[in-house]
């Protein structure tokens, strides 16, 4: 029998699949519904592949779009020999003490000619370039394209945009001197522990990783203490690469101490 629409066999994904919105408006109307899920270029490169997949050839050919991500991150960031990464959460608010206190770190940081650099977003990301900024130092932005929440905020002298987190995370480490790490959730304790993965494992030099803000971390630095150094899972040398601080000066000395008057060594 010959196959038309009536008899075609229907896929059986194509059956819990919503329809293609027709217009704007109806795309847009549809982003805002419970449950929806933005594809990431994040995800498309990650995601395992399936038979049907219209995205199983291009893998390879993705590569160069990466590839130019690298290439503009290096391009751009070249100039940058004494940047300080400054990371916590997006969500905090302006009258936030935590907030006021990384606007003043980075002040304080910018006037010893350090260069800020931050996620470019809100919160925590605002106040390290807004601190930089109003210091009349280098205020850069490494900002990435996410479905909610990220927004570019108007403190940077130089702003760059990135789709892969892996590419912008490589722009972190390899322009940094020190990080500068507030409260903040997921995101941040991701930067957190890459650096001090990559710094216990010898794959860069030892920097400065400052936790800023006792109260919030110490239930954590109780559980690495108790937990994983009790187990053998670390050894007692690796609690010194965290330093603990409730004071902008205080975190803005123990970077000048470490890092120095001289020229930032390579890490990568």
């Amino acid at each position: 029998m010959a196959e038309t629409d009536a008899n075609k066999p229907t896929k059986i994904k194509d059956l819990h699949k919503p329809p293609e919105p027709a217009t704007v408006a109806e795309a847009k109307k549809r982003e805002k519904e419970p449950g929806y899920w933005q594809l990431t270029d994040d995800e498309v490169l990650l995601r395992s592949p399936d038979p049907e997949d219209s995205y199983k050839t291009s893998d390879s050919w993705r590569v160069f779009r990466i590839l130019g991500e690298f290439v503009d991150g290096f391009d751009n960031l070249s100039t940058i020999t004494r940047g300080v990464s400054i990371f916590g959460s997006a969500r905090t608010p302006e009258d936030d003490p935590m907030y006021i206190a990384a606007r003043e770190t980075a002040k304080l940081l910018a006037e010893r000619g350090f260069e800020i650099i931050t996620g470019g977003g809100p919160g925590i990301m605002e106040a390290g370039n807004r601190g930089a900024f109003e210091a009349g130092g280098v205020s850069v932005g490494c900002n990435i394209e996410l479905p909610f929440e990220q927004s570019g905020n108007p403190y940077q002298t130089k702003s760059l945009s990135f789709k892969y987190f892996m590419v912008r995370k490589t722009m972190f480490i390899k322009y940094s001197n020190a990080y500068m790490i507030f409260p903040g959730g997921f995101g941040t304790l991701d930067e957190l522990f890459e650096a001090l993965t990559l710094i216990q494992t010898r794959k860069i030099r030892n920097f400065p990783v400052v936790l800023f803000g006792s109260q919030y971390w110490q239930g954590m630095l109780q559980w690495i203490t108790s937990m994983m150094l009790n187990e053998r899972n670390i050894s007692p040398e690796d609690l010194n690469l965290i330093y603990l601080t409730d004071s902008p000066q205080d975190a803005v000395d123990f970077i000048v101490k470490t890092c120095g008057d001289v020229e930032k060594k390579h890490k990568l």
